[in-house]
């Protein structure tokens, strides 16, 4: 049947996958469960929309038969079984931080591999659960070509100001700087204005990833000159479970007076914080939306405030803005958040348009408008298909 791309995103308890032959999507999906005796593996043809799921039984006491390895392995064999004779000639993996050192994709070898395994400090919610997915595909498939796709890469282009916090220079040269983070997305929005909407990407834009991790990005000819978040995935707008931005403070206050470790801190500012420990009660945006109480309120209200700052501030090193894209899990579907987010927005110059953000339209500011507010769904897993197929091409 020929050759195929295979593009993975793994996390600490789930595997996605999406499998494209050329450009088209043959196959897409997640297993769901790694680490239990029952992994779930949801599967989708997206070209007729027929499902292909399945448990997965793991045996009792094979501890690898739960991991990474084994929920990679079930892919592959739903894929031998539904498309005979394809061979993945490539594996493009979504790796959260690059650091200092790459600023493009990277085809994997071990110098790189080691280098990624030096930055799992910086991103211990996703770097290692990468790093895993990474070893399970180099195993299940030697000689495919593996490359990795950086969610910092985007960025690694700031303005110097824009990349620095005021500490001693040494500490920078060090590599102690503003990162910034889901540049996929961002990378994928660019482009695909580029195509469409093309007087959007050559103006002052910024975008606005909305879901359980949120960020934003000022972009100006295409070009990443500042980010919401920095050193790690933890600053700027409240997440799912992350705090955003904090006083730096605060952490000294939690270990001098309250005794908190290292890790309990990590714990807290990581899993515990950002809308689930504002509402006291979910993560998701959804839920708090119809629970209706208070706190759920409350932590509503603190995210929209917090990215309508944020969008000044975005709007300061713009120097203003001509377009504002909303993408991400909240940001293509959270009406009531958009409402409250754009409002308000009349001194930047935006208008919202209430039909067309009841509907999700493409386009949510009025004709008057003078800043052009847009929904535009992001895919990610385009990107690193579009950067593995480059590397499998060079």
């Amino acid at each position: 049947m020929g050759q195929a791309v295979l593009v993975l995103n793994a996390g600490s308890s789930s595997l996605k996958f999406n499998l494209y032959q050329g450009t088209a999507e043959l196959l897409k999906g997640q297993v769901e469960g790694i680490g239990s005796t029952a992994m779930r593996l949801k599967a989708q043809r997206p070209s007729d929309g027929t499902r292909l799921d399945a448990t997965l039984e793991a045996p009792a006491g094979a501890a690898s038969a739960t991991g990474h390895e084994a929920a990679l392995a079930a892919v592959l064999g739903l894929i031998r079984e539904a498309f005979e004779g394809l061979r993945i000639s490539a594996a493009g993996h979504r790796v959260v931080h690059g650091g200092i050192g790459f600023e493009a994709p990277a085809v994997i070898d071990d110098s790189v591999t080691a280098e990624l395994e030096r930055l799992v400090s910086l991103a211990p919610l996703h770097q290692p659960h990468n790093l895993a997915g990474i070893r399970a595909a180099q195993k299940a498939f030697p000689d495919a070509l593996q490359v990795a796709c950086f969610d910092t890469a985007f960025h690694r282009n700031h303005p110097w100001v824009n990349d620095a916090f005021a500490l001693p220079l040494s500490l920078y040269d060090e590599g102690v700087r503003r990162y910034g983070f889901h540049g996929l997305s961002y990378e994928y929005i660019t482009q695909h204005l580029a195509e469409t909407a093309p007087e959007a990407a050559k103006g002052r834009l910024i975008v606005a990833h909305l879901g359980n991790g949120a960020s934003m990005c000022a972009i100006q000819d295409g070009r990443s000159i500042g980010s919401t978040m920095g050193f790690t995935a933890l600053d700027g707008l409240p997440m799912g479970t992350r705090c955003g931005q904090l006083d730096p403070g605060v952490l000294l206050y939690l270990m001098q007076e309250k005794g908190m470790t290292a890790e309990a801190i990590s714990d807290l500012l990581y899993k515990q914080s950002g809308l689930k420990g504002l509402s006291g009660l979910s993560q998701d945006m959804r839920e708090l939306e119809a629970a209706g109480t208070e706190a759920a309120r409350k932590a509503i209200d603190y995210f929209t405030f917090r990215v309508r700052r944020e969008m000044g501030a975005m709007a300061a090193i713009l120097d203003g803005v001509d377009t504002i894209v909303f993408t991400g899990g909240i940001g293509e579907h959270a009406v009531n958040v958009r409402r409250a987010v754009c409002a308000p927005l009349g001194w930047l110059g935006a208008d919202l348009d209430e039909d067309a953000n009841r509907s999700s339209a493409r386009i949510i500011s009025t004709p008057a408008s003078r800043v052009t507010l847009m929904v535009v769904p992001t895919n990610e897993e385009e990107m690193i298909r579009r950067h593995t197929v480059k590397a499998l091409g060079a």
